[in-house]
């Protein structure tokens, strides 16, 4: 997703939306979990809360959104179809990968929590673990890693397939929930 990642910044930058593109698919994955009906009207309501009508790159930006949405809930609902997190590309530097990360797991929080889904009365304990170490990644500190550490990058490569697979058993525990409509 390293293009769409570039494109869903642009289409942020340009529409004067300060906050990067993992923060908010994280935002998105975190509501698309906890919620079933209107996830995707939460999220742009909360990116947008005073929309200008008629601003032509709010509104391109709105489209690509929309596409980021429909792509990550067909990814998220079709496991054959590989869900991924939106982050920067493997060749930019590792502390911008990094940070790519730790925002996306604040997005991720926030979004839970937005939802409504995160009284952890709901999850099981392997589910509340892996809740518990995406919220210590998103205090990790990315200043101090090095570019040319190749243990970093393992580790860089490690977190970032836990957090696949904790957001993927976090959509299926909640599944009940949004099939029951407690939105």
């Amino acid at each position: 997703m390293s293009d769409e990642h570039e494109e869903v910044e642009r289409r942020l930058a340009s529409a004067d939306l300060d906050l990067s593109g993992a923060e908010v698919h994280g935002l998105l994955c975190g509501l698309l979990c906890g919620k079933a009906t209107d996830a995707v009207e939460l999220w742009l309501a909360e990116l947008f809360p005073q929309p200008e009508a008629g601003d032509l790159l709010f509104e391109e930006c709105r489209r690509t959104l929309q596409r980021l949405h429909d792509r990550t809930l067909a990814s998220m609902t079709d496991p054959g179809m590989g869900f991924t997190l939106l982050l920067p590309a493997d060749q930019k530097p590792i502390r911008l990968r990094a940070q790519g990360v730790r925002d996306w797991c604040e997005g991720f929080l926030y979004g839970l929590g937005l939802a409504g889904a995160a009284d952890d009365r709901t999850f099981s304990q392997s589910t509340k673990e892996s809740l518990l170490d995406i919220s210590e990644i998103a205090r990790m500190s990315v200043d101090t890693l090095d570019e040319n550490d190749e243990e970093e990058e393992e580790a860089l490569m490690q977190v970032t397939e836990f957090l696949r697979v904790a957001v993927m058993l976090v959509y299926d525990e909640l599944a009940g929930i949004r099939a029951g409509g407690h939105d």
